[in-house]
């Protein structure tokens, strides 16, 4: 009876805030994230820390170190007691938009467009005031909600995520983490790691009527190509597993002169049952063989990232599962995730962690991002009745 007359109350308290969720939203969509370059981060760290105190929740602020010019600031707010701590983990930059007009967050009927809406900052809104709901319908929790909102998702978590579980700040005393990715009404138990690489062959340029002076770097990251091409349709074929080559292709300097330099990425994407370790050293060992073969080159790692799951029948996942259905009326369909998720800093640290968020992945990142609010309210009672499943008393 406690249980069900503290939904009832986290509930209606959600229900109350909408109108001033869709502001905040609108606030945090209009603020030009963008990652790279990771620009105004500052002003969107100001305006979440403003709505964070303005809702009574505690909170402090980690600053990260990075590159000169462009500073780092995480977030980290908690409500309840010292114990277990389940975590509502997500990050406030986004990717590079084409125009400006997607800065200018638009809003029609039950839905708001705009950069980041979908992935993530409306994830973001609907955890703090999931949070912000537990805190005012006076829930008592055996423990606490820890709110982490960081930087540098979309380049790899770097200067985000990667910093903050280096330094030992994230996933303490977890017994679980939501991260509210944009995953179309699935759960994310599980993601693919990766391994990317920037190649770059060197040549000789030489005029076009003096070719045979020149050593065309084309020529030369031929066989390391054929090598990889070959990798990825064994991989693909055996393993059900992916090898991207060329996804970024650049060489030389114009039509009528060798090419002195030729340069591409390499995208390897692991299943859960790979090992990262293992996958590394055969891309580079088609690169020493390629060396060995006469070839000069540089790499240099772009981003590298282990694979994470969460079984389907732990108790977080049971939690969250038995929420999503309280409240859409369908209980969720467990998937994993073709990309890197932070799930996996704190799946490296024995915290189950498990993406679910308002948002559609067909939408996000794209020209017309948009979410529907009415999402970003339901996904805000699912987190809190996920913590009241966990943690309530």
């Amino acid at each position: 009876m406690i249980f069900l007359q503290s939904v009832g109350a986290v509930v209606r308290a959600i229900d109350d805030e909408r109108a001033v969720m869709k502001d905040l939203l609108a606030t945090l969509v209009a603020i030009p994230t963008e990652n790279p370059p990771a620009t105004s981060y500052r002003a969107c760290v100001e305006a979440l820390a403003s709505a964070i105190h303005g809702l009574g929740i505690d909170y402090e602020q980690l600053e990260i170190d990075s590159p000169a010019g462009a500073p780092r600031t995480a977030l980290r707010g908690w409500i309840g007691d010292a114990g277990p701590v389940l975590y509502f983990h997500g990050h406030y930059d986004v990717v590079p938009a084409a125009s400006r007009d997607q800065f200018v967050p638009r809003v029609d009927g039950d839905t708001l467009f705009g950069r980041g809406s979908s992935d993530m900052k409306s994830g973001l809104v609907a955890m703090l005031y999931a949070a912000r709901a537990l805190h005012r319908a006076g829930v008592r929790l055996r423990g606490r909600i820890g709110l982490v909102f960081v930087p540098d998702e979309e380049t790899g978590g770097a200067y985000g995520s990667a910093a903050l579980a280096a330094r030992g700040e994230l996933g303490t005393n977890g017994i679980g983490m939501l991260l509210p990715e944009p995953t179309s009404g699935v759960v994310w138990n599980a993601n693919r790691g990766a391994i990317t690489l920037d190649v770059a062959i060197r040549g000789r340029a030489a005029h076009v009527g003096l070719a045979r002076h020149g050593i065309n770097a084309v020529e030369r990251a031929m066989p390391l190509l054929n090598d990889l091409f070959a990798c990825a349709r064994e991989l693909d074929r055996s393993r059900n597993s992916v090898l991207l080559v060329g996804g970024r292709v650049d060489a030389g300097s114009n039509f009528n002169v060798v090419p002195d330099r030729c340069s591409f990425t390499i995208d390897r994407r692991l299943n859960p049952d790979e090992d990262l370790d293992d996958e590394k050293q055969r891309l580079f060992e088609a690169i020493a063989r390629a060396r060995s073969e006469g070839a000069e080159i540089d790499v240099r790692p772009v981003q590298e990232g282990r694979s994470a799951f969460t079984s389907p029948e732990s108790p977080l996942a049971r939690a969250l599962a038995e929420s999503v259905a309280e409240v859409t009326g369908e209980p969720p369909a467990f998937e994993m995730c073709p990309g890197l998720l932070e799930i996996r800093f704190y799946a490296e640290r024995g915290v189950p962690a498990l993406a679910y968020g308002p948002g559609i992945l067909a939408v996000s990142h794209g020209p017309q991002e948009f979410v529907r609010i009415s999402r970003m309210v339901e996904c805000a009672k699912v987190y809190a009745l996920t913590a009241l499943r966990l943690l309530g008393v």
